[in-house]
């Protein structure tokens, strides 16, 4: 099993110590070896596949930086041969599967082979890294790496390497050749980033995750009312998790003196679904559209020719996601709400008069969609969707249907507190709300009530990082 949130507490201290303390030309070395064996505590073997991706994207760099005429050549194999390692842990089971029900809807007897690999954990993060590097070298954006070494701890760099941020190598590779210099400053900001994701992972994520879990895994046992508090819940389960693994990722770089990109911008405070976008996965949504969006033609095309690029960039992001139907559904949910926002800014360009009272209705509308959205994301299947889309527009019962009632208030609390720092962060201050003040005092007292809180209000024993998984 990979860490835990308490291992990693083990785990990360003494990283950064090694960090400081060892000379200049052996921090790279240490930094890849204990991302190696970072990943390799979940299952070893599988460490060869993130070997292979980081040797043939080098290598194919290489070539095509070397042998000009034929970088096309190296491209196309470099991407055949990273994007078929993914398909065929990620998808091959999926697709066999597909097949064989589209055969026996048709009334077609014909055998399938079962594929059930066991899914690498973060292969998609660390292989859209490393294929965006090689794309990136092809078009003459960025220079080859030279050292092999330097280029594989780009890869496995353990605080974003099994669920992001997705670096890119115009960003972080320079950073391994620089020479970092022990800042109090740095540690310190690394710290109250960290803080603040464990804050949101085990203090709200853990807390909602078994209610959610208790609704959508009996679907069918539900009413209205469950099925809108557990989507409700699910709706900050995911945003804390995710986030909050983003936010330790770029704090623990940040103690190191790394700077990863942001992945997060108040996503719940968007005023429209593209406005969420640009602030939910910022990493992910950044890559689609530099590798997907604009090479299909972006805007600056045909309407219709725009439409369907939008379209097909968030349906291949859902299908990113996972491999099953529900995350399809997903990707082709937001790339239809995507569509119908284009189409009425251009056909009604109409504006709310009052602009702050617009902004709220704004704000709501795109949350409340936003739900809807993850009610895709979550349900087991296309089927359970069906039955919590027709309960949740007839909405009637009880809070829970079972043995006992549900601890709500403390969640609801939290999740409060969470959009206050939010709302503060999103009304000018780029300061950390709570944490963060001109007085170091002030800004360590409020991490020292955050450090109670969760020790108070932290569920330990909650399960992974839900973008493990992907």
């Amino acid at each position: 099993m990979l860490f835990n949130s308490l291992q990693f507490l083990v785990f990360f201290p003494a990283v950064v110590l090694l960090y400081w303390i060892l000379p200049d030309r052996w921090r790279n070395p240490m930094l890849l070896a204990a991302s190696y064996y970072f990943y390799m505590s979940w299952e070893p073997v599988y460490a060869l596949l993130i070997l292979i991706s980081s040797v043939t994207t080098w290598g194919c760099g290489m070539l095509m930086f070397r042998d000009h005429d034929r970088r096309k050549l190296w491209l196309v194999l470099c991407l055949v041969l990273n994007l078929g390692i993914l398909f065929t842990y990620k998808y091959l089971g999926f697709a066999a599967q597909s097949l064989h029900d589209a055969m026996t809807a048709a009334g077609i007897a014909m055998h399938v082979p079962e594929f059930t690999l066991l899914l690498p954990v973060g292969i998609s993060f660390y292989t859209f890294q490393a294929v965006g590097y090689t794309i990136d070298v092809y078009r003459g954006d960025l220079k080859p790496e030279r050292s092999l070494l330097t280029y594989c701890l780009f890869v496995a760099f353990f605080p974003q390497l099994v669920a992001g941020p997705i670096e890119r190598a115009k960003n972080l590779l320079p950073q391994f050749h620089d020479v970092h210099r022990f800042n109090g400053y740095n540690l310190l900001e690394g710290i109250k980033m960290m803080v603040w994701g464990f804050f949101m992972k085990l203090c709200i994520a853990e807390s909602v995750a078994p209610y959610v879990n208790a609704v959508y895994n009996n679907i069918e046992m539900h009413n209205g009312v469950s099925i809108w508090l557990a989507t409700f819940f699910f709706t900050f389960q995911i945003f804390c998790d995710f986030g909050g693994y983003s936010l330790i990722a770029i704090g623990t770089a940040r103690c190191v003196g790394f700077t990863l990109m942001q992945n997060f911008r108040q996503p719940y405070l968007a005023r429209d679904v593209k406005d969420f976008w640009r602030r939910w996965h910022i990493s992910l949504s950044s890559w689609f559209s530099d590798y997907v969006y604009i090479p299909l033609g972006g805007s600056r095309c045909s309407t219709t020719r725009h439409q369907r690029n939008l379209f097909v960039t968030f349906l291949v992001s859902g299908l990113w996601h996972g491999a099953n139907w529900t995350f399809v559904a997903w990707g082709a949910y937001h790339g239809a709400l995507q569509v119908a926002l284009s189409l009425k800014r251009k056909f009604i360009p109409w504006k709310f008069p009052l602009q702050r009272v617009g902004v709220v209705i704004g704000v709501i509308v795109t949350f409340v969609l936003s739900m809807f959205g993850w009610v895709l994301f979550r349900a087991n299947s296309l089927a359970d969707a069906k039955i919590a889309f027709s309960r949740m527009l007839h909405p009637h019962g009880m809070l829970f249907n079972g043995d006992g009632k549900p601890d709500i208030a403390l969640p609801l609390l939290l999740i409060m507190l969470l959009m206050l720092h939010e709302l503060r962060n999103e009304c000018g201050t780029k300061r950390m709300a709570f944490t963060s003040h001109p007085n170091v005092y002030v800004s360590a007292g409020w991490t020292a009530v955050l450090i109670v809180i969760i020790l108070l209000c932290a569920k330990f024993q909650g399960g992974q990082f839900i973008y493990f998984q992907f």
